[in-house]
C-alpha cells in the first residue's frame, strides 16, 4: 500500500495532557467536529502538515512518554518470534504511511510493534500527477494512485541511521522509468543500501500504480527476482556485521487461486522468509462512494474479506510452511483476530489506522491477550 491521508491520531496529541478517562471524549470530538473540517482540505497536503506537527510536538519533553503511556500495551505474552526476529507485539504499521522514514520513531510511540517504511526506489521520484488520493468515506476506504512517490533510498538510509530501537521493515520497489527487464537492478540497489539499516525486506511487485509492475508477479520473472535477492542476501552477509535478512513478498489480493499456488511454489523454491497479504486491490465491487470510479488501488474495509481469504488459502495450501503478515481492511480488533486465526503470524494497519485512530492498536493487542 502506498497511500497517504489524514489520521486523527495526529491531532489526539493535542489532548495528551488530559486524564486518560477523557480520551474517549476527545476522540468523539474529533470524529464529530475536527475530522469533518479537516476533510474539506486535500488529504495529501494535510498529511504533510500533520507529519510536521507530530514531529514538532514529540520534541516537547515528556510528550512521547505520555503518548506511550496511553496507547502502548506492555506484556511479554504479546511477543512473537517470526522469521528469526522478536516482535514486541504483533501489530505493525504497513508501508506507505511513512514512505521516507521521517516519522518512524514518533509513530512507534503509539504502540506499534514494528514500522514498515517505503516503498522506496533507487532514485527519488514525484509519483503520479495530483490529485491522486481519494477518501471513500461511505465505504471506509481509500483509493490511491500515488506511484511510489518518495525521496529515494539514500535519503531514507540517512534517517534510519538515527534509529535507536524501532523494528523496521524496508519496502523496496523500482523506479517508474525503469523497464521490467531491468527491474532487478533497482531492487538490488535498494537492498544493498538498506541492508544494514532494516530488520527485514519487503519486495513490492503488487502496487497497481506503477505501469507494468504487476507483470513481475508472473512466476518466471518473480522467481528470478527473488532468487537474485536471496543470492545477494548471502553475499551481503559475508561482508557485513549483519545476519541474512528475511525477505518477504507483498502480493496483490487480485491473484487467482492458481497464481496463489504459484506463490507457494516460488516461496519454496527461493526460500524467502514469507509473504505479506495483501496490497491494495483494483476491484470496485460493492462500493457506494462517488469516487469509486477513480483509478488506483483500493484499501480499507472493502478489502477485509478478500485479504483474509488469501491468508487462509496460502496458510492451508502450504500447510503453514511460511509466515504470513496479514494486512487489508483491519478496522477492529475482531478483524485482526480473524486474520491471525486464518494463518497470519503478524498483522499490519493502514487505512484502519486512518479511520479508527491509534486506539485500534491498543484494542488489538488487548484482544490478543484475551485470546490467550
Amino acid at each position: 500500500m502506498e497511500t497517504v491521508d489524514i489520521n486523527h491520531s495526529h491531532f489526539q496529541v493535542l489532548y495528551l495532557n488530559l486524564p486518560p478517562e477523557k480520551q474517549q471524549h476527545n476522540t468523539l470530538m474529533y470524529k464529530l467536529i475536527i475530522r469533518p473540517i479537516l476533510f474539506w482540505f486535500d488529504p495529501e497536503e494535510v498529511h504533510y502538515f500533520t507529519f510536521s506537527f507530530v514531529k514538532f510536538i514529540s520534541k516537547i519533553p515528556g510528550v512521547s512518554s505520555i503518548i506511550r503511556s496511553i496507547y502502548e500495551v506492555k506484556d511479554t505474552r504479546l511477543e512473537r518470534e517470526v522469521f528469526g526476529i522478536k516482535f514486541k507485539n504483533p501489530v505493525g504499521l504497513a508501508a506507505g504511511f511513512d514512505k521516507d522514514a521521517k516519522l518512524y520513531k514518533e509513530l512507534s510511540d503509539f504502540g506499534f510493534g514494528f514500522i514498515e517504511i517505503g516503498t522506496v526506489t533507487p532514485v527519488g521520484q514525484d509519483g503520479n500527477p495530483k490529485k491522486r488520493l481519494f477518501r471513500l468515506k461511505a465505504d471506509q476506504a481509500i483509493i490511491n494512485r500515488m506511484g511510489f512517490n518518495n525521496g529515494g533510498v539514500i535519503e531514507a538510509v540517512e534517517r534510519l541511521k538515527k534509529n535507536t530501537g524501532v523494528l523496521i521493515g524496508g519496502n523496496i520497489g523500482k523506479n517508474k522509468v525503469t523497464p521490467n527487464e531491468n527491474a532487478v537492478d533497482d531492487y538490488i540497489i535498494c537492498f544493498d543500501a538498506l541492508f544494514d539499516h532494516v530488520d527485514y525486506f519487503v519486495v513490492n511487485v503488487s502496487s497497481p500504480n506503477t505501469p507494468n509492475l504487476r507483470a513481475l508477479q508472473d512466476k518466471e520473472p518473480l522467481t528470478a527476482l527473488l532468487q537474485t535477492l536471496q543470492d545477494r542476501n548471502v553475499e551481503k552477509q559475508k561482508t557485513s556485521t549483519q545476519k541474512i535478512k528475511p525477505i518477504l513478498l507483498k502480493i496483490a489480493p487480485d491473484l487467482t487461486d492458481e497464481q496463489l499456488l504459484d506463490i507457494i511454489d516460488i516461496v519454496k523454491t527461493t526460500q524467502i522468509a514469507g509473504v505479506i497479504a495483501t496490497n491494495t486491490t483494483i476491484s470496485r465491487e460493492g462500493l457506494q462512494s462517488e469516487s469509486q470510479t477513480e483509478m488506483g488501488g483500493l484499501s480499507g474495509k472493502p478489502l477485509t474479506k478478500r485479504s483474509t481469504e488469501v491468508i487462509r488459502f496460502l496458510s492451508e495450501k502450504s500447510n503453514k510452511a511460511f509466515p504470513i503478515i496479514g494486512v487489508g481492511g483491519i478496522h477492529s480488533a475482531e478483524d485482526a483476530i480473524e486474520k491471525l486465526n486464518a494463518g497470519a503470524s503478524l498483522v499490519q494497519l493502514y487505512t484502519g489506522f486512518i479511520y479508527e485512530g491509534p486506539t485500534l492498536i491498543k484494542a488489538i493487542n488487548k484482544k490478543v491477550l484475551e485470546q490467550l
